[in-house]
């Protein structure tokens, strides 16, 4: 099993860039994944399907639970800068960064398509930050009570977060896109946020805590192997859903300029959670976990946002769907640079992290 997990790790890059390819061929697996329920859950007044997506992302954080010390959670709560800074920087770097591409884009040869990439960006911009983060977390070493502290803190506050940034890029956008927007910061994904990623982290930390570090770190090789392979079936079956549609039927220079965008945008985050650390003194664990946490978005429930409300704008879940992509390539990149010997984590540049993308 070691032996398994380390050459998991090793090519782990090469592995997920293998899942997308097998997306883009053979769907049909991924959308049967995706199609198993279990039954739906209510809560505050607003009920969820639960799916074998959604029992897999809480996997995810139930194994991230399990890995966090209650010592660690002690020193993040006696430092909370870090947690803070990098909450903060979630919110206001993609807000940022649209604003300023949307005066570029005024020049763009077709306003719908500039409608929807705003569109599609704002949904990517107000999600909460990724459960998959922790999971990259753990795989590369990063301090899990920081990366767990990024998922819990972005989602606790996306009842207030994501109205505001629907309601900031509301205003670039025109039209009904705009509207749109506005009318859907007027909904929300408690449920959601509560089943797949509150409940399963809280159970992993108590169960942590119930078994003792002894326990838990015998049960940690067979722990990382299922999250890791747990990790590459979620991909597999998210890129699933319209990977291949892009594929067979491409619109070249739309598709290229929403790949450039969601690039460009998903490095800005990873550097800036390197920058955070650094200016902050922090060690490579740390830095690690901001990295992540900065740049992977939960974008799982984008794509559920955007089906539901803008189902009469599909191009709008183009954005979403590259974004997931490229930050899937990007962490498995800065995963590679933090796993080889005697290497720190650098922020990925543009060049090495579009090539992996292609």
């Amino acid at each position: 099993m070691a032996r398994i997990v380390h050459l998991l790790h090793k090519h782990l890059l090469w592995f997920l860039l293998g899942t997308y390819a097998l997306a883009a061929v053979l769907p049909g697996l991924g959308l049967r994944i995706r199609g198993v329920a279990f039954g739906r859950v209510t809560l505050f007044g607003e009920s969820m399907t639960v799916s074998l997506p959604t029992l897999m992302l809480a996997f995810l954080l139930l194994n991230a639970g399990l890995g966090v010390k209650v010592a660690e959670l002690r020193n993040l709560a006696r430092s909370p800068r870090a947690l803070l800074l990098g909450l903060g920087a979630n919110l206001l770097i993609p807000i940022a960064f649209i604003g300023a591409i949307n005066t570029f884009l005024r020049y763009w040869h077709n306003v719908d398509e500039v409608q929807n990439i705003l569109v599609g960006l704002a949904l990517v911009a107000s999600m909460p930050i990724a459960g998959s983060s922790t999971a990259w977390s753990q795989n590369s070493n990063g301090n899990l009570a920081l990366s767990l502290a990024l998922v819990f803190g972005s989602t606790l506050v996306s009842p207030f977060t994501t109205p505001i940034c629907l309601h900031a890029i509301g205003f670039l956008a025109q039209g009904d896109y705009a509207e749109d927007l506005h009318e859907l910061a007027a909904h929300s994904a408690e449920v959601f946020l509560a089943v797949c990623v509150i409940l399963p982290s809280a159970l992993g930390i108590a169960v942590h805590a119930l078994a003792g570090e002894r326990r838990v770190a015998r049960a940690r090789p067979a722990l990382k192997l299922a999250n890791t392979l747990n990790l590459l079936v979620l991909s597999y079956s998210n890129a699933a859903v319209s990977l291949p549609e892009a594929v067979r039927h491409p619109d070249v220079d739309f598709l290229a300029l929403i790949l450039l965008l969601t690039a460009a945008l998903c490095l800005l985050a990873f550097g800036t959670g390197w920058g955070i650390a650094r200016a902050l003194g922090l060690g490579e664990a740390e830095r690690t976990s901001l990295m992540f946490g900065l740049g992977m978005n939960n974008n799982g429930t984008g794509l559920v946002l955007a089906s539901i409300a803008l189902a009469d704008h599909p191009s709008v879940m183009l954005p979403i769907i590259l974004y997931n992509l490229v930050q899937q390539v990007v962490a498995g990149f800065v995963h590679d640079r933090a796993n080889r010997p005697n290497a720190a984590v650098e922020p990925p540049s543009p060049a090495p992290a579009l090539a992996e993308a292609s």
